[in-house]
């Protein structure tokens, strides 16, 4: 009878060392899994509520290597400065366009790009509704052939149109 009593002690003793071991090894898992699924649930709800829109672009034939280009924000959050200032921007011809960079003074080089919110409600986002003016200068632009321009930002969401230069001055 004392054996089946010190059999019976063994195994669940066992038993309860065995639970503890699975818990503590499962346990991390289960919390770093539930940190992942809540940062990518918060960077897919940026993605969905962020939305941009190309509502005007001009190259003029005079200087085709000059783009101009009205971008809204069409989404419901707001856009920092520090994102515009981190985009992307492509432009150039349709066959030949390049990534540009942002133009840290006054004047664009060729392959650069600058911006101005045109009617911002605060000077450090481009707020739901406001419009973003980007300026580009590259080469690349023949007149007679369409222009590629995209516009890319860090989150990964993009707008792009393809457009002739203008005729008129």
């Amino acid at each position: 009878m004392s054996a089946d009593t010190f059999t019976t002690a063994i195994f669940l003793i066992t038993a309860v060392i065995a639970a503890g071991v699975l818990i503590s090894a499962i346990f991390p898992v289960v919390y770093q899994m539930a940190g992942t699924f809540s940062a990518a649930g918060h960077a897919s709800d940026q993605q969905i509520r962020t939305n941009i829109q190309i509502v005007l672009d001009v190259a003029n034939q005079s200087q085709p290597q000059y783009v101009r280009v009205w971008i809204k924000n069409t989404g419901s959050v707001r856009i920092p400065v520090a994102d515009i200032q981190r985009s992307d921007v492509f432009c150039g011809d349709a066959g030949n366009f390049n990534r540009m960079s942002l133009a840290t003074t006054g004047s664009l080089g060729n392959g650069q790009w600058t911006y101005v919110l045109t009617n911002p409600t605060t000077s450090n986002s481009w707020n739901p509704g406001d419009t973003l003016e980007v300026d580009a200068y590259t080469t690349t632009i023949i007149p007679s052939d369409p222009v590629y321009f995209q516009f890319v930002l860090p989150n990964g969401i993009s707008t792009s149109d393809t457009f002739t230069v203008s005729t008129t001055p």
